[in-house]
């Protein structure tokens, strides 16, 4: 027997076991493993089927929707390429209006409000640059036009005309529907046709004979030592529960007070007048029509996480023996740079809920900007081309990233800060007309799971074809201790090189600063 075909045998036997433990829990207690969003709604689910037979083979054997299976090569096909040009030459955009229509009352801030939407220098100068990959489907979208071609539904019942579409500037009205948490923003097109404004090729990043090229010899491992790697400059900016006898809740009043100063040497102390707009930064790669979003926090004492915020109109779920699993539509995907006295200490990119954190000198850059590599279809975040394994073993379930388009979101940007406490969202002085309302939308930013009865929607094996739509950049744990997205309690490792083994990280949250 060849190992390819052991391999195969242990896979399917591993599958086989997987879908009877989790069939059986179903079937006894139904309400008890709840394992997903769309778990809670099982019961509800699975009487949408008009089958008998598919029903009890939903309940009893964790196969639902058999009807509808199909592989995935069948789902979604490339592009077309006269479909793109037409869509081009013919369809309106009234949404870029959208991102000009917040309130600027520049002219009256003074140098207190000034420091409170001011963006530092350094932010934009370790900006992060994203390779997208080359055979993409899915490419970055804009916001503002997802809110155009969706229609609010609470649940699967429309709360607003189809016609009535959501703005940037009132998305949080929706949120009068039951606190907003169980409204969808549920596509007006059948996603399985592909409509251009959900594939958003019109958005794949302007090629540019300029683009600069990362390190030539770049291998993934630190070139010598890190500066000032040691236990104590670590206990500044790891963790900031850590931190003894500091106040990490509120904005650093030194730093602040700084930045006042600054400003009022600056300005004489008068009323500012008119933002400042370049980036101060070399451009690096094409610039997207799709905006990226930089959410900036001041954790105080010296701390400050730029968000860096990416969406995507589209999430093609990947493929475990040609089934494909974990579509949805809208897809917030996120990189994190830690600043401690304005230097980028550490990474963090999201990935399926999860993703990796690595020092800064670690990762790829172009110049001093680090380099991501967004993966095929499901966008997830990685430091290196290449496959990456997850979830599931013997690599039945990955993701693949390469070198395609390479994305400046400098060239593109609407930027932020973030009071947690206050909960308050303020248009910085880089991007001051851009609207904040959106940012308080408590909902899904897509469609609600497909019942069972949708000849669109399957399940196998406690995974769903379709999936519940994400929510917004809000519920992304912001205001985080430590740089990884799970819960603070937990360890948070940092890599010191790209490959480094999980298992035996050289530091992580454990003792560290304590």
């Amino acid at each position: 027997m060849t190992r390819k075909a052991r391999a195969t045998i242990v896979s399917l036997l591993t599958l086989i076991v997987y879908l009877l433990i989790n069939s059986l829990f179903h079937a006894l207690k139904p309400t008890a493993f709840v394992w997903y969003e769309e778990d809670e709604d099982e019961p509800s689910w699975t009487a949408s089927s008009r089958s008998w037979l598919d029903r009890k083979s939903c309940r009893w054997l964790g196969v639902c929707g058999v009807a509808h299976f199909q592989t995935a090569d069948a789902q979604f096909g490339q592009h077309s390429s006269a479909r793109l040009s037409e869509s081009k030459d013919t369809e309106p955009e009234p949404w870029r209006s959208f991102w000009f229509c917040g309130s600027s009352n520049r002219s009256k801030w003074d140098a207190e409000e000034w420091a409170r939407r001011e963006i530092p220098d350094y932010v934009f100068d370790y900006a992060p640059l994203v390779h997208l990959y080359s055979g993409e489907l899915f490419w970055p979208g804009d916001i503002a036009e997802h809110l155009y071609h969706t229609t609010p539904m609470l649940n699967y019942t429309p709360v607003q005309a189809q016609w009535d579409h959501p703005t940037l500037e009132d998305l949080d009205d929706l949120n009068q529907w039951e606190g907003g948490r169980h409204v969808f923003l549920t596509s007006d097109d059948d996603v399985q046709t592909q409509p251009p404004w959900l594939e958003g090729e019109k958005n794949i990043p302007e090629s540019d004979e300029k683009t600069k090229e990362s390190w030539p010899d770049w291998d993934g491992r630190v070139d010598g030592e890190i500066p000032d790697d040691t236990e104590l400059d670590r206990a500044k900016w790891f963790d900031l529960r850590h931190r003894k006898g500091e106040d990490t809740d509120k904005v650093s009043a030194q730093a602040h007070r700084l930045l006042k100063q600054e400003l009022h040497k600056r300005y004489g102390g008068k009323k500012i007048q008119d933002p400042l707009q370049d980036t101060r930064t070399e451009e690096a790669g094409g610039r997207s029509d799709a905006p990226a979003i930089l959410l900036l926090m001041d954790k105080g004492n010296g701390v400050v996480d730029a968000f860096w915020f990416f969406f995507y109109g589209f999430n093609l779920g990947n493929t475990v023996v040609n089934m494909r699993f974990g579509n949805h539509v809208g897809d917030w995907e996120h990189c994190l740079v830690r600043f401690y006295d304005g230097q980028p200490k550490v990474l963090f990119f999201s990935a399926h809920a999860a993703g990796e954190a690595y020092r800064y000198e670690a990762v790829e850059k172009i110049g001093q900007r680090p380099v991501i590599y967004s993966a095929e279809g499901s966008h997830a975040m990685y430091a290196t081309t290449g496959v990456h394994e997850y979830i599931l073993p013997w690599g039945l379930l990955h993701d693949v990233t390469d070198r395609g388009p390479l994305w400046d979101p400098l060239l593109n940007t609407h930027a932020y800060t973030y009071d947690f406490d206050n909960d308050a969202l303020r248009a910085s002085t880089f991007s001051p007309a851009s609207p904040t309302e959106w940012f308080h939308f408590r909902g899904h930013w897509g469609d609600k799971f497909y019942r069972l009865s949708d000849s669109r929607q399957y399940r196998f094996a406690g995974q769903y074809h379709y999936v519940n739509g994400p929510l917004g950049p809000r519920f992304k744990h912001l205001n985080r201790r430590q740089v990884c997205q799970g819960p603070d309690r937990a360890p948070c490792v940092i890599k010191d090189w790209i490959e480094e083994d999980k298992r035996t990280p050289r530091w992580d949250s454990v003792g560290v600063g304590e």
